[in-house]
């Protein structure tokens, strides 16, 4: 049951979010035939200007057109709104959910409630996924040779899980980002052996769900 509300919520997020931003590109391209309406929205943030189009009241001298823009500028502008409160209040459940199945696992650096839930869900219990190994070949990580002649060496893996696999890039960008120590010197080291940043990146795909599939091995609840 926890696993599949973990799922559940994953999937009506990334609904919500991909609703939101065609929603925004409306709203904006809404705004760009606004007129002297677009000069009053044009240096706000987008939030800025879904406050603006909300507070904004009836004209009964306006045109047709602007009166039907303004109409359709509100109604984006409520749905983006409470999309994003929607998605809020998603984070904060998986929070708490990921927090029961796998305490500590959002301790982990660079690991938020979005890709915790994505790891959860693709391990799913203790079991289905045997090794290490298996967990990187369902993540689409593990590595395919590309060696050439004398030139040994591998590429990324286009395969597996690709919710898994955004998710694990997300976690090393994330560490790469906070001057996470060992990252540093991982990229640092690599780098100086003339290694290119595709390789670095799969090499430190790798290493992240190496220790992630441990933790989740040892500090999964089993329900």
């Amino acid at each position: 049951g926890l696993r599949e509300a973990l799922r559940i919520l994953l999937v009506t997020r990334r609904h919500d979010t991909d609703t939101r931003t065609a929603t925004v590109n409306l709203f904006k391209s809404l705004i760009l035939g606004a007129g002297d309406l677009r000069e009053l929205l044009r240096r706000l943030s987008t939030a800025g200007q879904v406050r603006a189009v909300l507070a904004l009241t009836e004209d009964p001298t306006a045109d047709l057109e602007t009166t039907i823009r303004v109409q359709a500028l509100r109604r984006a502008a409520a749905t983006i709104r409470e999309l994003g409160r929607a998605v809020t209040a998603n984070e904060k459940h998986l929070r708490a959910l990921v927090e029961q199945a796998c305490p500590g696992l959002l301790d982990l650096p660079g690991v938020g409630p979005v890709t915790a839930a994505t790891l959860l869900t693709t391990w799913s219990h203790h079991g289905r996924v045997h090794s290490e190994a298996a967990y990187a070949a369902l993540a689409g990580i593990s590595p395919l040779q590309a060696s050439s002649g004398p030139i040994k060496r591998h590429r990324l893996n286009r395969g597996g899980d690709r919710t898994l696999n955004a998710a694990l890039h997300t976690i090393v960008t994330a560490r790469r980002r906070m001057n996470h120590q060992p990252t540093s010197d991982y990229i640092t080291r690599r780098t100086t052996e003339g290694r290119t940043p595709k390789e670095i990146l799969r090499c430190l795909k790798r290493y992240a769900i190496r220790n992630l599939y441990r933790y989740l091995e040892a500090n999964t609840i089993t329900s």
